[in-house]
This record gives C-alpha cells, sequence and structure tokens, in this order.
C-alpha cells in the first residue's frame, strides 16, 4: 500500500517550489493563488528570500504547506494515496492533499496557526530541545520529575530522537539531567518557542475558531493524525484532534508504526527535504521509501 507523508517546520529552504512554479502551469496557478489569499507575495521569500525571511513563523508554515501541497495536486491523477500523514504542520497538508480540506481553506487556517503560534512566543519566551540517545521513558521520566517548571515530550520523531518543549528555564534544566542519564545529545533548537506544549493553549484556542468555522469533508483515504496515532476519515473527530495538536506531543514514531501494521509498504513524502524520509527508515527499516 503507498503512503503519502508531509514535512512541518524546519523543512524549508530558500529557492524552494521554484521549480514547480517554473515547470507547471498548474502550480503557478496555485501558488499565484496563494499570494491573492495571503496578501503578500509569499513566492518571492520563498525563491529569492533568506534564511532569515523564512525562518519567520508566518512565511515558514504557509511556505512548507504551499511546496508540500502542491507536489501533490501537480501529479493529478498519480496521487492515489492510500493512507496518508503529516508531521505536525505537515498534517494539514495531508488533509488537503487527501481532499478533506479545500486548498483555500488549508492555507488560511495555516496562516491562522502560524500567526496565532507567533503571538503565544511572543507572550512567553519559550523553547525546543532535541534529545539523542535515549530511551523515549527516561524522557519522558525526565519531564515529570521537574514539577516546578513546563517541560514535556513534544516530538516522538523516531527511536532514540525525541524533542522536548517548554520554557526556558524548564528546557534548560531538563538537558542538564538528561545528559546526567547518558544522552548523547540534549541540544536547544533555534526555534521561536515551545510548540506542542501546554504554552500553546493560547493559539490552540485562537485555531479553534478558525477550525470550527471551516468545512472539512471525508478524505479519500485514512488520515493519521498527529495527536493518537491513529487513522481517522470522519469530519469531526479530524477537527477536534486537529484543534488538540497544538498543545499535544506528535506521535511520529507510533505514526508510522500504525500505518506499517495496516498495512503501508511504500513511503513517499512530499514537501522541502527528505527528512520524514530518514525517519521512517529509523522507525521501520523495512519499509520501502520514495
Amino acid at each position: 500500500m503507498k503512503a503519502y507523508v508531509f514535512p512541518g517546520q524546519g523543512a524549508q529552504f530558500v529557492g524552494m517550489g521554484k521549480d514547480l512554479y517554473d515547470q507547471s502551469p498548474l502550480a503557478k496557478e496555485y501558488f499565484e493563488k496563494a499570494n491573492e489569499i495571503l496578501g503578500f507575495r509569499i513566492t518571492d521569500l520563498m525563491f529569492e528570500g533568506t534564511p532569515e525571511d523564512l525562518k519567520q513563523t508566518k512565511v515558514t508554515q504557509p511556505a512548507v504547506f504551499l511546496h508540500s501541497v502542491i507536489s501533490a495536486l501537480v501529479l493529478g491523477e498519480a496521487f492515489k494515496p492510500e493512507m496518508v500523514a503529516g508531521h505536525s504542520l505537515g498534517e494539514f497538508s495531508a488533509l488537503v492533499a487527501a481532499g478533506a480540506l479545500s486548498f483555500d481553506d488549508g492555507l488560511k487556517l495555516v496562516y491562522a496557526r502560524a500567526m496565532a503560534m507567533q503571538k503565544a512566543c511572543e507572550k512567553e519566551p519559550s523553547t525546543m530541545a532535541a534529545v539523542l540517545g535515549l530511551s523515549d521513558e527516561v524522557v519522558e521520566d525526565v519531564c515529570e520529575s521537574i514539577k516546578d517548571l513546563v517541560v514535556v515530550p513534544a516530538n516522538y520523531n523516531c527511536p532514540g530522537q525525541l524533542v522536548i518543549s517548554g520554557s526556558i528555564e524548564g528546557i534548560d534544566k531538563a538537558c542538564e539531567l538528561l545528559k546526567e542519564k547518558g544522552a548523547k545529545r540534549a541540544l536547544k533548537l533555534p526555534v521561536g518557542g515551545a510548540f506542542h506544549s501546554p504554552l500553546m493553549q493560547p493559539a490552540s484556542e485562537e485555531l479553534q475558531a478558525a477550525i470550527n468555522s471551516t468545512t472539512f469533508s471525508t478524505p479519500i483515504c485514512p488520515v493519521y493524525q498527529n495527536v493518537n496515532a491513529y487513522p481517522q476519515t470522519e469530519a469531526e473527530s479530524i477537527k477536534q484532534n486537529l484543534i488538540a495538536q497544538l498543545t499535544a506531543p506528535v506521535r511520529w514514531t507510533q505514526t508510522v508504526k500504525n500505518m506499517v501494521t495496516d498495512g503501508a509498504t511504500e513511503f513517499f513524502e512530499l514537501g522541502p527535504g527528505d527528512v520524514l524520509k530518514g525517519l521512517i527508515k529509523k522507525i521501520s527499516p523495512e519499509a520501502i521509501v520514495g
């Protein structure tokens, strides 16, 4: 069975999507439509901006979404997913590619999400850190042991790689303890805030209103969602899981395992970069990654 996966924030690079724009009239049409919807020429920033331009959350999220979704749309009849999933932001790309959301609504929600997250980041300084070389259980125990500060598991990326999220003080303390526990690395990431943590609650509440006022349809195939790693096809469940996603961890390891258990044999990553391909090979070495 064919599974398609879509990357999240961090996959962006200068020049992303320019080949699509130049080579496909359909892609060009969608990119220009996105410029109109957003009210600024995001294509200029994607194709010719600086890395600093692309790091702005309000640019990064729609940019990665557009590259991913348009990569699927230009495949036309050749795009026949039997299951889809996206990593964090990538879940919105997966939902549009699978027909649960229209292109316009998906882009509007992604932009609303980006702006809400930016506001939450500015409200309280916070960060994330990548932890390598420890079991999930050890990382979870360390986070749990820090009672007075916010620090939680945020991205279960693959065995031995877990990202934690929280207040700057909480992350500093956790990194210190995790190194004592034998972590190969416990390194703060260059991100603007504590994504997938309780500190994103204000953004979640703001996004909830936007999601609830958006029409969702039944997707053409199951969408494996971040919050529980299970396949969903029912519109209302998809909406609720999407709302919960901002403050809940991304269960990518379990998502890939569940997809393989349910019959996925080939994985194709659509969007900038190939980070997810590498993670999938670590989670399920037997899977074919295209």
